[in-house]
C-alpha cells in the first residue's frame, strides 16, 4: 500500500511516495503555482499522482508553531486537507512538520548538493521526511 506525503507551502507542494510495503519515503516532486489561491492544477497533479501510483492514503505535514500552537498557515493546511478528501476520497493524516524544512537543508549540504540548487529539492525532501516520520510510528503501532 502507497501513501503520498505532502508538504503544503503558499506557492508549492513537495511531494513524496512511500514504497509499496509503507516503509520506506522518497521524495518525488515539487509542484509549483505562480499564486497561493491558485490550487485547481495543484490538486489536479496531485490527483494524477494518486492515481499512477495507487496510493490509499495523504500524509500532510501540519506547520504547527514551536510552542505547538497553530497559526494562519495551520488553518489554511487544515482547509487543504478538507478539500484532498472531498477530491480524492482518501483519508488525510497529518504530520507535525516543525523544523522538517530544516532538516531537510541539513540532509542537502551534507550530501553536497550545491545551495543555488536546493530551492529544487527541499519540498520534496521536507515531504519525505514528513512520511517517513509517520511511516515510523505506523512501524511502531503508533499510529493507525
Amino acid at each position: 500500500m502507497r501513501i503520498i506525503g505532502l508538504d503544503y507551502g503558499t506557492k508549492t507542494v513537495g511531494v513524496a511516495i512511500s514504497d509499496e510495503a509503507g516503509i520506506i519515503a522518497q521524495p518525488h516532486v515539487t509542484i509549483e503555482r505562480k499564486r497561493a489561491d491558485k490550487l485547481r492544477q495543484t490538486y489536479a497533479q496531485i490527483e494524477s499522482i494518486i492515481s499512477e501510483y495507487n496510493c490509499e492514503k495523504i500524509v500532510l505535514g501540519l506547520p504547527k508553531n514551536m510552542n505547538n500552537t497553530e497559526g494562519e498557515r495551520a488553518e489554511a493546511t487544515r482547509e487543504f486537507a478538507k478539500d484532498l478528501e472531498r477530491r480524492t476520497g482518501l483519508t488525510v493524516i497529518f504530520e507535525d512538520e516543525r523544523l522538517t524544512t530544516i532538516e531537510a537543508d541539513r540532509i542537502l549540504e551534507e550530501t553536497d548538493v550545491a545551495h543555488s540548487r536546493r530551492k529544487d529539492y527541499i519540498d520534496k525532501m521536507a515531504a519525505a521526511i514528513i512520511l517517513q516520520a509517520y511511516l515510523d510510528r505506523k512501524a511502531n503501532g503508533k499510529c493507525d
